[in-house]
């Protein structure tokens, strides 16, 4: 695993190492958006993973889905956010925010103002959704408008711009795991007719200027997207043309010259070399399947350049520390992942704290 501990760049970051954490929902925000009092205190403890990128944080109003989830688009929520930033900053690491609309995959009672979820067209995702009053299915959601479209687009820039007043080093686009940008690149979610529906051309262009306007605000070297291509979730589909959709988003994002992307891989390996080859900067890439043993494959191979961990670096505040000693990990609690206190948060123990707890 040698490859693992070599030093790497991104953008204008010097990485200590190749692994990251990454962009997982804990559902730890306060009612208003603005992360808890716990937010900063999880981040730093994992600050030696090198490059921290945080759960999906919401653009606007409409752009949340999920319960107790933070958002980027007030002052209340910049103030808050220049805390986690700071506390990471502290402890030697680095943080991109990962900007997450949900899009369809809402729910009324998930959100402060209670509206119908907005998406690409009036397709429901079929899904149920956890809520404050139990487990409810994801409502049909309103199509947006042309004129919102750019609105959107607009959120997206602005809340890039929010990120780094508060303090983050960079963003991470979610255009991936069944999300809104993800709706409209899947041909059975976006039925439009205008010029983002339709040819892979116009399905991928929302991403691209979202991705683009992204970059114009606050330069490409900070900025990232993560992409799930093959993904079926959220009621999505690639459909027969996906591939090829990916190839030529992919192909036009790499122009854009930005730091990053971000793969949430889950099998087609003929693609995924085929990405690869027409990204030509950092990639990063998160397996669903990955064996602990296997955790540096794709960088010896070529195929990443940074490998983000998820549930191994959620239990683990110190895992960059652990697979380098090969000391045993901490098991993640999977009750506890939303659950909005401290336990299952910021409790998991270090090495260090482990072994002095026994002795």
């Amino acid at each position: 695993m040698t490859s693992l501990w070599t030093p790497t760049t991104l953008g204008n970051l010097n990485l200590p190492h190749r692994l990251a954490l990454a962009p997982m929902t804990r559902s730890r925000a306060n009612a208003d958006g603005t992360p808890s009092h716990l937010v900063p205190i999880y981040y730093a403890q994992r600050a030696s993973l090198g490059l921290i990128i945080t759960e999906g944080t919401q653009p606007s109003e409409d752009g949340q889905g999920y319960m107790q989830t933070p958002g980027i688009h007030s002052e209340a929520q910049i103030a808050a956010w220049k805390k986690v930033a700071t506390a990471v900053h502290a402890e030697g690491g680095h943080i991109f925010m990962q900007i997450m609309h949900a899009g369809r995959m809402s729910h009324p009672d998930n959100t402060q103002h209670h509206r119908t979820p907005v998406a690409p067209s009036a397709i429901g995702a079929g899904q149920t959704m956890f809520t404050p009053s139990g487990p409810q299915p994801t409502p049909v959601p309103r199509a947006l408008g042309r004129d919102e479209v750019l609105q959107t687009i607009d959120d997206f820039r602005k809340a890039a711009r929010n990120a780094i007043e508060a303090g983050m080093d960079g963003v991470e686009i979610h255009g991936a795991n069944g999300y809104l940008i993800n709706q409209f690149l899947a041909s059975n979610a976006n039925i439009r007719t205008d010029e983002y529906g339709g040819r892979i051309e116009n399905r991928a262009r929302f991403a691209i200027e979202v991705a683009r306007a992204v970059a114009d605000e606050i330069g490409p070297e900070r900025t990232g997207i993560r992409l799930s291509p093959g993904l079926e979730i959220g009621g999505l589909n690639d459909g027969p043309d996906g591939e090829e959709l990916y190839r030529y988003l992919v192909t036009e994002l790499d122009r854009l010259g930005l730091a990053y992307l971000h793969l949430h891989h889950f099998g087609n390996e003929a693609l995924l070399a085929d990405l690869r080859a027409r990204w030509s900067r950092k990639l990063l890439v998160l397996r669903y399947d990955r064996p602990l043993d296997q955790i540096a494959r794709d960088l010896d191979s070529g195929v990443a350049d940074i490998v983000p961990v998820g549930r191994w670096g959620l239990a683990n505040p110190d895992f960059a520390e652990r697979l380098k000693a090969g000391a045993p990990l901490n098991e993640p609690d999977p009750a506890t992942f939303y659950s909005g206190g401290a336990k299952g948060y910021i409790d998991y123990p270090t090495l260090q704290q482990a072994q002095s707890a026994v002795a």
